[in-house]
């Protein structure tokens, strides 16, 4: 289990330039040099704590299906410092159920079919044109910004131009200090992802302290966080203000950050398979060509009918694993296979263990959107948890989803682009693109 109290933590943070399971995981799962074979299922101790940690998908479903019964989610201090002792992962019954119901108030299909859908590509599009006049662009960079610019505004009406401090430069320090070694001194990434979130919560508070002793604001003039107010104002209400403020910073977090890294990877996994790329072209023209109007906006049925464009995206988000490891804590001692999981002790779910797997997808670390043609992705949830699993499975899996479709859509349609430099990826266990991606974007026009 590694060093006293440090345990295994250093492994665990090693950078890997490799899409294939991190090293920390793989080397564990092979027999080492005294023949002793750990197998997919180990212990260890990160951050303080010991863990069992699983590469078993018949022991991940058991942990997502046994919420509540065998397991609770759980996450490790350090996170808890980043997203908030009243996040939703520390949140559980009908606390978590009702703050759930808030997420899907901004993230749930109405919300996504009537406003982000239309949205997101009225944004990707103004953004492509002014990436198109540009020598190159780091695209991941733009891509955050591009998407964290639509779900602020309806979020908070956050207008950058107005605000007298940087949102997005705080929430940026924020990000890159994310998964990094959890040491608080000044100077370390760790210690600036903390303070870029005090800068941020200071600014929501403010922001809800205003919308509290101003006049109820309806209609569409209303954002998200009007409607979070009015819950706050309830008598009785199961809302706190910390609560408030955990979901909002949360909701900046999942809906604009995590399909970053994947829609870039996404981009240059296309930019190096031309069949895929021509086929993703084909089906997004034929969407154009059955349109009766050119120019009007994407339709949620001409959505859902982008077949090889979600076989893109899932076979994007299966080599991306953008969550490379899940938490739970054991509710009580818990017997399997002949093993006993403690009580008390975390439960640390690896989905690239899953992904990566030979046994369940042929040829792992080659990209193939083509093998999702034969495979169905909710029948397969043990085998495929690109948004976790059981009842915390990720409320904003659809608008991701969205967020990818409807760029690739913009993207395909009216531009074509060509790697200027960078693309090579490292995980910390994240996934990072540690020289950028920069490409050249050119109008198709």
């Amino acid at each position: 289990m590694g060093l006293p109290l440090l345990g295994e933590t250093l492994e665990f943070f090693t950078p890997s330039s490799s899409f294939d399971i991190h090293p920390f995981i793989k080397k564990r799962m092979k027999n080492c040099t005294f023949s002793f074979r750990y197998g997919p299922v180990f212990k260890t101790r990160l951050v303080g704590r010991p863990l069992v940690a699983s590469a078993d998908q018949e022991l991940n479903q058991l942990v997502f299906l046994q919420e509540g019964r065998l397991f609770e989610s759980w996450y490790p201090e350090s996170f808890t410092k980043i997203f908030g002792q009243d996040n939703a992962s520390e949140l559980h019954g009908p606390m978590f159920k009702y703050l759930k119901s808030l997420f899907l108030k901004f993230l749930g299909s109405p919300n996504l079919r009537q406003v982000l859908l239309q949205d997101v590509q009225k944004e990707a599009l103004s953004r492509l044109l002014s990436w198109s006049t540009q020598p190159s662009i780091e695209l991941k960079t733009q891509i955050g910004s591009m998407i964290f610019d639509v779900i602020a505004k309806k979020l908070i009406s956050y207008d950058p131009a107005t605000e007298k401090e940087d949102l997005k430069r705080n929430f940026s320090a924020f990000i890159r200090g994310l998964i990094s070694f959890p040491l608080n001194i000044p100077g370390t990434a760790y210690h600036r992802c903390l303070q870029g979130r005090k800068n941020v919560i200071n600014m929501l508070k403010e922001l809800v302290a205003e919308r509290m002793m101003s006049s109820p604001v309806g209609g569409d003039r209303a954002d998200y966080l009007d409607h979070v107010v009015e819950e706050l104002r309830k008598e009785n209400s199961m809302l706190t203000e910390g609560v408030a403020l955990d979901l909002v910073f949360a909701l900046l977090y999942a809906s604009s950050e995590t399909p970053s890294p994947a829609l870039t990877l996404a981009v240059k996994f296309l930019a190096e398979n031309p069949q895929a790329l021509q086929e993703l072209t084909d089906e997004h023209e034929e969407i154009l060509r059955n349109r009766k109007e050119q120019e009007s906006g994407i339709t949620w049925e001409e959505y859902k009918s982008m077949r090889f464009t979600f076989q893109v995206i899932n076979e994007t988000l299966r080599l991306a694993n953008v969550a490379p490891v899940i938490f739970r804590k054991a509710l009580k001692d818990i017997h399997i296979n002949g093993y006993t999981i403690p009580a008390g002790w975390g439960v640390m779910v690896c989905p690239p263990a899953t992904h990566l797997n030979p046994e369940i997808y042929k040829d792992p670390l080659t990209f193939n959107p083509w093998r999702w043609k034969v495979r169905k992705e909710k029948a397969e949830t043990k085998n495929f948890m690109a948004f976790g699993g059981g009842m915390r499975l990720c409320v904003g899996a659809e608008f991701s989803k969205v967020e990818m479709a409807v760029f690739l859509h913009c993207l395909v349609t009216k531009y074509r682009w060509k790697t200027v430099r960078g693309g090579s990826i490292m995980r910390t266990p994240g996934l990072q693109f540690p020289h950028g991606y920069h490409i050249q974007v050119f109008s198709k026009e």
